[in-house]
């Protein structure tokens, strides 16, 4: 089965931010510092309730954009959909807001219900008790990453029309391959927009070891064990790290970069394979425009 979103012919990206698709954002009216009457556009959030087959997972909080990619990539970042699981069907009904993932046999969420914590993230972010469970004996492939595509991928992202430039108050992810930006998702939470990433690649049979994954996001262990699981390599991010994300990004092999800001990167796991083939002082600095949060 395949959800796609096409951009125009001529974008990099497969799947891209839409600013002005109807029902993302709101106008609201108040007041600024000088008490003068302003209207901007205030993102929307509203709930989507997943279920699997006929059991109730969770319900997200969500800007309501790929519910489909976002239900799938939410189960299968929880262990809920194994490698090769076959999905008969996925209904979204928008005005229940629920999506109901169908699968061919049946699942073990049943356990992982009984598992289920809450993360250090915001909006839905939800992990189970054995979410290490899936890192056991897990070795990422040595992928080596340069960082002329970390310059070349920062600023394309951050030059992107998006809902952060637009509105503010959300994360982005995007799905990357070498220089090039492919999906490109953003949500109220990091963790939405990472699971929608892993609706996308499951649903697509895309493969994961030549990928980079780019993030505004902290780089928490939750977000490196989504990677990790993912298959990915190679997390990078504008945000900083936490310890135990950093110790397990180092366990597994994930190259985890951070602190991408302008001409500036820290690299703190996989160094062996990050190849230093750009001169910084040769990179422009952001724009103001383009500067998101965690540049401060």
């Amino acid at each position: 089965m395949q959800l796609s979103d096409q951009t125009e012919p001529d974008s990099p990206y497969l799947i891209a931010p839409d600013p002005a698709r109807a029902g993302l954002t709101r106008a609201v009216t108040g007041t600024d510092q000088t008490g003068a009457e302003v209207t901007i556009p205030v993102v929307e959030e509203r709930p989507l309730t997943i279920y699997l087959n006929g059991q109730e997972i969770v319900t997200a909080m969500t800007i309501g954009d790929y519910p489909e990619f976002l239900a799938v990539g939410f189960l299968r970042n929880q262990g809920m959909l194994a490698d090769g699981e076959t999905v008969t069907g996925i209904d979204f009904d928008e005005e229940l807001e629920t999506v109901v993932v169908r699968t061919a046999s049946a699942t073990t969420f049943e356990e992982k219900m009984k598992k289920k914590t809450r993360t250090s993230g915001c909006a839905v972010g939800t992990v189970f008790g054995d979410m290490m469970e899936g890192l056991e004996g897990l070795t990422l492939p040595a992928t080596e990453v340069r960082a002329s595509w970390l310059y070349a991928l920062a600023h394309k992202i951050n030059t992107t029309p998006s809902l952060y430039l637009e509105a503010g108050a959300i994360h982005g992810t995007v799905l990357c391959h070498g220089d090039r930006p492919l999906v490109y998702m953003e949500d109220v939470g990091r963790h939405n927009a990472v699971d929608k990433i892993a609706g996308w690649m499951f649903l697509n049979g895309e493969d994961a070891a030549d990928k980079i994954l780019y993030t505004t996001g902290r780089l928490t262990s939750e977000m490196v064990i989504k990677t990790a699981l993912m298959g990915i390599p190679v997390l990078a991010s504008r945000s900083g790290f936490t310890a135990w994300g950093v110790e397990i990004a180092r366990q597994v092999g994930l190259t985890c970069i951070g602190r991408m800001r302008g001409q500036r990167f820290t690299c703190l796991s996989g160094e062996d394979r990050l190849i230093r083939d750009a001169d910084p002082g040769s990179v422009p600095d952001e724009a103001r425009k383009s500067r998101r949060k965690g540049a401060a």
